[in-house]
């Protein structure tokens, strides 16, 4: 990887949402829970999240990750109150396909993700940065089945 190859992935704006990661606090009393961790780089993202008709009213993660998984952590946390398990998940698969398949950036209210085009190039960073939305899906699928 080149000086400027890492120029490029650890832009200004990647790193500035590395830095305000939103609900940053675990909750009390979620109604599901899930860890997550990249084998590759040992990045981890705990989820919690409190669901009310079928949508996230309540919503805290705890990021342990490089600045690219917190940069998406910052993404879907910003965005993810009021999201359904529908949401989440085609958010989950758009960002993977964007990622893996030089596919679109994923669709509202998830289109954020656009400033981590530059990691497509990045095989090894795909886990680290798909970990929030692998939580909050994995999280969203337990709450369902435990209603």
């Amino acid at each position: 990887m080149s000086d400027t190859d890492l120029i490029k992935l650890y832009s200004q704006r990647i790193l500035a949402l590395a830095a305000d990661i939103p609900h940053m606090k675990r909750l009390e009393s979620p109604t599901a829970t899930v860890r997550k961790r990249s084998p590759l780089c040992g990045s981890t993202v705990t989820v919690d999240i409190v669901v009310r008709d079928g949508k996230i009213s309540e919503y805290g993660q705890d990021v342990k990750a490089c600045a690219l998984g917190q940069a998406s952590a910052a993404l879907s946390g910003a965005v993810m109150i009021g999201r359904t398990k529908a949401e989440v998940e085609r958010a989950r698969d758009e960002l993977r396909a964007m990622l893996k398949e030089n596919g679109p950036v994923p669709s509202a209210p998830f289109e954020g993700y656009e400033a981590l085009t530059p990691a497509r190039d990045f095989k090894n960073r795909h886990a680290s940065i798909l970990l929030a939305l692998e939580a909050t899906a994995e999280a969203m699928a337990e709450a369902e089945a435990a209603a």
